[in-house]
């Protein structure tokens, strides 16, 4: 999912509004034992503002009740149903792999391990389905257009940018999850927030969408050209069930510009292997 260009390139005065209306009248609440996105009223918003001494323009006022419309309208007929758990991961990961193998024999990405102990220590399964799609995007471009796309599936190290004269122009501050071609000077970067084993929203997962947000302000400090910041996130229970609050959080980080591009759940065999194409396209151009 990429962002509503109605939101785009707005100031930190509205999002200011959003983080402090979402705040205090709370970006979700239980209704009749089930927990709700909210989407305030105006009336709602006037309301605490002017108990609280804070003007706002009226255009702002329209807008940022627009916002609140379209956040919870998209979380709630768009992500929500793209958004698997690990029974359903898992059948994904199966098939694919079955065709892929089936198809172009052994895989040559790696099947990283989740963290998990005993029984539920298995392969990761969204990382790995994401990595399969990226094998075989770049593969098939690789021999259509005779030319050698590489990608670093697991960094070990913190990506950085150069000029044209090799001088560093910029390092990150953490390392990524994948990279196109490879952490020096990538076209595309990603991150993954696979949560399928999770009890409880902890401070793990809500520190994960902090870093989040950091990367894409350093990202926004980097002149053009920068990497693609792509975040791709998994697992229906922990974000839906436990974790509304910070699904509307990476909406807002979407819109804000700190993210390209958030990738839900299934949504990678919607987008992934399009996103994927057009990097390849790029590298190749730049070649």
């Amino acid at each position: 999912m990429k962002a509503n260009s109605k939101f785009t390139n707005l100031g930190n005065d509205f999002w200011g509004y959003i983080r402090l209306l979402s705040d205090k009248l709370h970006y979700s609440k239980k209704i009749n034992g089930t927990s709700q996105i909210l989407a305030h009223s105006k009336s709602e918003i006037e309301e605490y503002l002017n108990n609280n001494n804070i003007n706002i323009k009226p255009q702002t006022l329209d807008l940022v009740v627009d916002y609140f419309r379209y956040r919870k309208d998209t979380l709630e007929n768009y992500v929500e149903p793209r958004l698997m758990d690990v029974e359903e991961s898992q059948d994904c990961y199966t098939q694919l792999k079955r065709e892929f193998v089936s198809k172009y024999g052994a895989q040559h990405s790696p099947e990283p391990l989740n963290k998990q102990k005993g029984d539920k220590r298995n392969v990761a399964f969204f990382t790995c389905q994401i990595n399969l799609l990226t094998e075989e995007t770049i593969d098939s471009f690789n021999k259509k257009n005779h030319c050698n796309i590489s990608c670093d599936y697991d960094p070990r190290g913190l990506t950085f940018i150069t000029d044209e004269d090799r001088n560093l122009r910029n390092t990150f501050t953490r390392r990524f999850d994948g990279a196109i071609p490879s952490i020096d000077n990538p076209i595309s970067v990603w991150e993954i927030k696979e949560y399928y084993y999770t009890t409880t929203f902890g401070s793990r997962i809500s520190d994960g969408v902090y870093e989040t947000q950091l990367d894409g302000f350093e990202m926004k400090n980097v002149a053009e050209p920068r990497p693609l910041h792509n975040f791709l996130i998994d697992s229906h229970r922990t974000w839906w069930t436990m974790g509304k609050s910070y699904l509307c959080r990476i909406v807002d980080a979407l819109n804000m510009g700190l993210v390209d591009e958030v990738v839900f759940g299934k949504e990678i065999y919607e987008v992934w292997q399009e996103n994927v194409t057009n990097v390849c396209e790029k590298l190749l151009d730049k070649s």
